[in-house]
């Protein structure tokens, strides 16, 4: 037991914690109106700085900080997918997001989900893509436990109860706060992630020797590995490499916890600024993925578990107490994105599943209550997920939430644009997206998203790629040819009642 540690660690958890409480009262409207768009995101009243905390806090979570590195540590340069797709999204998040923003705050659209109704005017095409983002949402909230597991278990806290505990005390607060706790929590976390990361790349290397023997030791270390990795990209992952960080790109600004958070600004313009900002948290990503070779060179042993590298390297090479700040720092990491991505699922649990086929429209105050408990549910049945089933399931199901997340693109971020593609064809190529997709992962036994297309021989033979990006062309494909046989017999389609004028500007 890291008694200090563990006493500093609880100091700025209990901090946080108070800081979600008293959320409830921050920007609050005077009229005290009860309704989803005020709890699920804060009023659309975020401005700049805020939403660039939210965000950052939304998708450099606890889990990252604890999985990157982990993944350099055990598999060397292919961890570093991470870093182009973080620099990939940014552009595609200025061209997509702005628009998408003002066509949801001109309809009091709260999800996506809510776009694909209204732009298609298909509800089975609007319960597909809700369901996806939920699916999607389960693992990726249990992954956020996982992860602050881990770091409770370095500090020799270990059973289900500390876990349980924080998770509550989790429940409470966006249960009362909304959107606006962690609004609050992210600025404090991004604040101790910054100082941790940066007292990490400087000190400990320092202790180690510098980053010269810091590399050749990983080097060495990573060729003992089964099977041999490397701090270079061998020939035969350049594909792989590269078509991760595409398909993630393309994934991470559709998960319904990023649309939570973008949603929640008060302009366009603040949703480019953000963009424009962004990369600076790539940059930290950066820095935190070196951490996976400092715990090689520093020999720390993980014991088969590449997740525990980081936490063990802080307690190995900090003094207790800042140890203890570092860890808490971790663990912040995870409430951040769990609160929001449970506050998202409840958004479309309660506008495009229930509320789709609610034969009564619920009043604002019905849709908030609603939500609230749902995201209750959602927190407790994601924390029931991680104490009562291993936890490589969590990390498996996250494999396979990218791939589903990708196949939102032709009716998401195409429909933007145009509405070219027939909301039918749109449901036909989602079907064969999620199928074939799936169908590859579990091929790999759900252990690896890379997977080996084979093609005939003039086609190149054997193509190693991550499994979203065949399975998001094989949607493609379809929707597109399904699109020109509907509008040839004259099938119709659903009306779009969103504003045209909205799309222009």
């Amino acid at each position: 037991m890291h008694t200090v540690a563990l006493a500093v660690f609880c100091l700025f958890f209990l901090l946080v914690t108070l800081a979600g409480f008293w959320a409830a009262r921050w920007r609050r409207p005077k009229e005290g109106i009860a309704s989803l768009e005020e709890w699920g995101l804060a009023g659309r009243s975020f401005g700049t700085w805020i939403t660039w905390f939210l965000v950052g806090g939304d998708l450099y979570t606890a889990y990252t900080v604890i999985a990157v590195p982990a993944a350099l540590y055990g598999a060397g340069a292919m961890g570093f997918f991470a870093l182009p797709y973080a620099i990939i999204t940014y552009p595609y998040m200025m061209l997509v997001l702005p628009r998408l923003w003002r066509v949801c705050h001109r309809h009091g659209y709260v999800t996506f989900a809510d776009f694909i109704g209204g732009r298609y005017g298909n509800r089975w095409l609007t319960l597909a893509i809700a369901l996806t983002g939920i699916l999607a949402l389960m693992p990726y909230i249990a992954l956020q436990l996982v992860g602050m597991r881990v770091v409770l278990s370095a500090m020799g806290l270990h059973g289900e109860w500390p876990l349980a505990a924080a998770f509550i005390i989790l429940a409470a607060y966006t249960y009362s706060s909304g959107l606006r706790a962690p609004a609050v929590i992210a600025i404090v976390k991004d604040v101790m992630l910054y100082i941790m990361v940066i007292a990490a790349i400087v000190v400990i290397p320092i202790k180690l020797g510098g980053y010269a023997h810091v590399f050749h030791v990983a080097s060495q270390a990573l060729a003992t590995h089964t099977p041999a990795a490397g701090i270079n990209l061998k020939p035969g992952q350049f594909l792989g490499y590269s078509t991760l960080a595409i398909g993630s790109a393309l994934a991470l600004m559709l998960y319904p916890h990023t649309a939570t958070a973008v949603l929640s600004a008060q302009n366009p313009n603040v949703v480019r600024r953000n963009a424009a900002m962004m990369p600076a948290y790539s940059f930290l990503l950066g820095l935190v993925a070196l951490l996976g070779y400092l715990a090689l060179a520093a020999g720390i042993d993980a014991k088969g578990d590449t997740s525990s590298a980081v936490p063990l390297l802080f307690l190995q090479s900090f003094p207790e107490w800042f140890a203890g700040f570092c860890l808490a720092a971790v663990a912040i990491g995870a409430l951040v994105p769990a609160a929001i991505m449970s506050i998202a699922a409840s958004n479309l649990f309660t506008r495009n599943v229930y509320g789709l086929f609610s034969k009564t429209k619920m009043l604002p105050h019905q849709e908030s209550n609603m939500a609230k408990l749902v995201s209750l549910v959602i927190k407790f049945g994601a924390l029931a997920f991680v104490l009562w089933l291993p936890t490589p399931y969590a990390i498996e199901m996250q494999l396979l939430g990218g791939i589903w997340i990708c196949q939102m693109v032709p009716s998401v971020v195409v429909g933007v644009f145009t509405r070219w593609f027939h909301p039918w064809a749109l449901v036909a190529g989602w079907a064969a997206g999620m199928a074939s997709g799936t169908a590859m992962a579990v091929s790999l036994s759900l252990k690896s998203s890379v997977y080996p297309l084979h093609l005939p021989a003039w086609l190149g033979g054997t193509w190693a790629m991550y499994a979203a990006v065949p399975a998001l062309l094989l949607n493609f494909a379809i929707a597109g040819a399904l699109t020109l046989v509907f509008r040839s017999i004259g099938f119709g389609g659903g009306e779009d009642t969103t504003d045209a004028s909205v799309y222009v500007g």
